[in-house]
């Protein structure tokens, strides 16, 4: 089983997607970016940190706190609607450099995207 963060935009968790419930429902489909792995345990979500996007800083606090209380995991997921919002709005953030960046400071797998566009 492979234990995995999501990081989504902090701009339309909530406001849009309405509790990351499209997400969630990918998930117990298998669907998605989530079909790539046998079965995926979510540990922690976080947003990007707002405009224009602390992901790296908000992921090294988390896995800080995840390392206090003994949770660990392998893969963080950039949610869908961060590409949503770099690929139909004004979102700055470069998706390839974040995924990189992410794995150099964190030392884990990367995938960008969640749930299919039908979710």
């Amino acid at each position: 089983m492979v234990k995995a963060v999501v990081v989504c935009c902090e701009k339309i968790r909530d406001r849009i997607c309405m509790g990351c419930a499209r997400c969630f429902k990918a998930l117990s489909l298998k669907a998605g970016k989530f079909s790539e792995f046998d079965e995926v345990e979510i540990v922690a979500w976080t947003s990007c940190g707002g405009c224009p996007g602390l992901v790296v800083p908000k992921l090294n606090n988390l896995s800080l706190v995840l390392k206090q209380i003994g949770v660990e995991y392998d893969v963080v997921f950039i949610a869908s609607c961060i590409v949503k919002a770099v690929k139909t709005g004004y979102c700055k953030i470069d998706l390839e450099k974040l995924a990189k960046d992410v794995e150099e400071e964190t030392g884990k797998k990367v995938v960008i995207g969640t749930k299919p566009p039908e979710i």
